[in-house]
């Protein structure tokens, strides 16, 4: 892929992106989810990262006391296709794993970059809540081994992981590259704006 400063942004096809990914094997050497710092409260308003992501994206916004603890609500999980009325019933999760990314280039990333990948609320694409259940059953895998329960979410979980691997200019394997060519083959080739992050 053609390098990019950090802060610019580029608007392209989504099969286009997926084109100017760097292919390249994976490696999980050294990798442990520790080295990603997360949940941290950037903006330090008593919030961290997880429940910010549950605020913004409630459907029925929670109560929220002092401390950040969050009640009532309701939220969409996009990946099942269900209404959860409790955030203790949802995950935030990493749109690219965090093993993934790790895999993908981040495993030459300083320690404060890992960092902000693990907190992004800058794209509304990088964290989603969605039910524990599907967040579980996805864990670190890519879209060689596994798509959302709920196929009518296909078409934006593939072109918000390439958006996402665009924006911090990860790698794709082989067999990951052939999987998103194949499930992007049967969807809109829509643009996407993608401000990179590094």
């Amino acid at each position: 892929m053609q390098r990019h400063a950090p802060g610019e942004t580029i608007i392209l096809p989504v099969r286009d992106a997926l084109a100017a990914l760097t292919v390249a094997d994976e490696n999980r050497t050294g990798y442990s989810r520790d080295k990603f710092r997360h949940w941290t409260d950037a903006d330090k308003d008593g919030c961290n990262t997880r429940a910010e992501v549950l605020l913004e994206e409630a459907v029925t916004a929670p109560d929220v006391d002092a401390k950040c603890l969050l009640t009532g609500g309701s939220w969409y999980s996009p990946y099942d296709d269900q209404y959860l009325d409790s955030a203790r019933k949802l995950d935030v999760d990493h749109l690219v794993p965090l093993a993934e990314s790790w895999d993908s280039g981040a495993s030459a990333w300083t320690p404060k970059e890992r960092e902000a990948y693990a907190n992004d609320l800058d794209d509304p694409r990088a964290l989603i809540a969605v039910s524990a259940a599907s967040n579980r059953s996805k864990a670190d895998k890519d879209p060689t081994e596994w798509l959302p329960p709920y196929a009518g979410y296909w078409c934006t979980y593939v072109t918000n992981w390439v958006a996402d691997k665009t924006r911090y200019q990860l790698t794709v394997d082989p067999a990951e590259r052939t999987a998103l060519a194949e499930r992007l083959a049967a969807c809109p080739d829509q643009s996407i704006t993608v401000t990179l992050a590094r």
